[in-house]
């Protein structure tokens, strides 16, 4: 593609977003003839005008600047705080990569106190979580299976359990209804996201219930988080938390024929500790216990580990998934490397504002945790690009993000559309978020954010109800055309071919 003939892709595609922005998407685009003395660039609309097309309500703000630099090159209420939502997650993957580097790897061990011989092990052994947010079943399943190998058939001491490598935060934002699985706790010694499957079936007037921690290979059943039904009405479900397990009762009408869906976890140490006990004995292997909170000697024996993929890997996907646990880990383990010992994701959260500070040159900074899950958090565009920029145009926060598909004006994915584009998105109900790097057909770096909120309308909205609120759909649909067509007019505007 030569670059004239994607400075016309540019125009066109442009005004057709413009366009679906107010009227829907037209039968056909048409690409404008490529006029060499710039007449096409006068002829774009400005960022005002495709926000005030947009219609979206509520402010629409942002920043684009040069990647190396930071010159700002354009804006529109860019010192307006907003909630990032999970562009967070793009600031918690920088303090990550910064304070543990790219290549830090969780750890989960098994060890011993104790003498393993003809089978028989004359100790305790203990299961002992390092954080590691992707840990999961079969991961659990692996670690049995080395003791086996190993030889262990029977264990004289005690099953213990330690889990203190992070803070227990019981749920990450206390305003979400209580059985969303994005919304779950944190933990030294996580497993399955900590989540939980709970799967119905209906068997004549009744229903067969069942909790289990299930993986690709296998579906170990848990008693550690428990499901009854109940006659009323509503609400669908009622949790409540007790000292060694989950209680949760769900609404019989609710239920119609068969059907499953993901539960949060909110003691994952016990969780993880009842399903290792349980796969320890599919392999004939019997635990006592587990007993909570003693540390085993210095010279303890790993019989068996589980290393975790390095953190640029795991950050990769987090960007690409958005998942909430993995970066609220992440954001406390940074914490802690930075010599912080915060009991909360608050408290951690603060830490990583005075890093945004002392470390990228962020202004005021107010995240109040590391995914964005709170909707109290709060940092503004300009801001925003200054982190973005102090990462670096080409650094390790760009090498995580995900790509971003651009569209034509139909909506149709454009495979090789000249504007490449890495960022993280971010969406709560009429809060929708883009924040990352572009670069244009050039070459030339772009650094950005665009922060779209209509506050008024997510604050008549109950966070304790799990349904969308009406409009939220259409809100963020509408929001992200807005960001494209931004994103279309800075790199036809500012590509320093053009």
């Amino acid at each position: 593609m030569t670059m004239v003939s994607r400075r016309v892709f540019l125009s066109g595609a442009l005004a057709g977003i413009a366009q679906t922005a107010i009227a829907g998407a037209p039968e056909t685009s048409s690409f404008p003839r490529w006029r060499p003395d710039g007449f096409h660039l006068r002829t774009l609309p400005s960022g005002a005008d495709l926000i005030a097309r947009a219609g979206l309500g509520g402010r629409v703000g942002y920043v684009v600047a040069d990647a190396h630099n930071g010159t700002i090159l354009e804006a529109v209420n860019p010192v307006r705080g907003m909630p990032p939502a999970s562009v967070a997650k793009a600031m918690t993957a920088a303090y990550g990569l910064d304070r543990l580097g790219p290549g830090y790897r969780f750890r989960t061990r098994v060890v011993t106190d104790g003498v393993l011989t003809n089978g028989r092990l004359e100790g305790d052994l203990w299961l002992i979580g390092g954080g590691d947010p992707l840990l999961d079943t079969d991961n659990l399943n692996l670690l049995t299976r080395d003791l086996a190998d190993a030889g262990l058939r029977e264990v004289t001491g005690q099953f213990r359990l330690v889990a203190d490598a992070l803070p227990l935060v019981h749920e990450i934002d206390p305003d979400q209804p209580p059985q969303v699985g994005y919304n779950p706790a944190v933990s030294g010694l996580n497993l399955n996201f900590n989540r939980v499957h709970f799967e119905w079936e209906r068997a004549g007037e009744g229903y067969t219930l069942r909790m289990d921690a299930r993986s690709e290979n296998v579906r170990p059943p848990v008693s550690v988080s428990r499901m009854s039904l109940s006659d009323r009405a509503s609400p669908v479900y009622l949790y409540e938390q007790l000292e060694d397990r989950d209680e949760w009762s769900v609404a019989r009408g609710a239920l119609g024929q068969n059907g499953a869906r993901w539960l949060p976890v909110r003691r994952p140490d016990l969780y993880a500790a009842e399903v290792f006990k349980i796969l320890a004995r599919s392999r004939g292997i019997v635990l006592n216990g587990p007993e909570m909170g003693a540390a085993p000697p210095e010279n303890a024996l790993v019989l068996a580990e589980h290393v975790s993929e390095p953190l640029e890997d795991i950050l990769r996907g987090m960007m690409r998934w958005s998942t909430n646990l993995t970066a609220e880990v992440v954001g406390l383990m940074a914490s802690q490397a930075g010599g912080g010992a915060p009991d909360d994701l608050l408290g951690s959260a603060q830490l990583m504002n005075e890093w945004m500070q002392s470390r990228l040159g962020v202004r005021r900074p107010q995240f109040v945790d590391h995914s964005g899950l709170g909707a109290d958090s709060r940092i503004t565009p300009r801001e925003m690009v200054r982190a973005l920029v102090g990462t670096g145009a080409n650094g390790g926060l760009r090498r995580v993000m995900r790509d971003i598909p651009m569209r034509d004006a139909e909506g149709n994915l454009v495979p090789d559309h000249p504007v490449e584009v890495v960022a993280k998105t971010g969406t709560l109900y009429f809060v929708s978020t883009l924040a990352g790097f572009a670069r244009a057909p050039s070459g030339r770096d772009l650094a950005f954010a665009i922060f779209c909120g209509d506050l008024d309308r997510r604050a008549l909205h109950d966070p304790a109800d799990e349904q969308r609120p009406p409009g939220a759909r259409t809100y963020n649909s509408g929001a992200k055309r807005l960001q494209q067509a931004l994103i279309e007019r800075w790199a036809a505007v500012y590509d320093e071919g053009a």
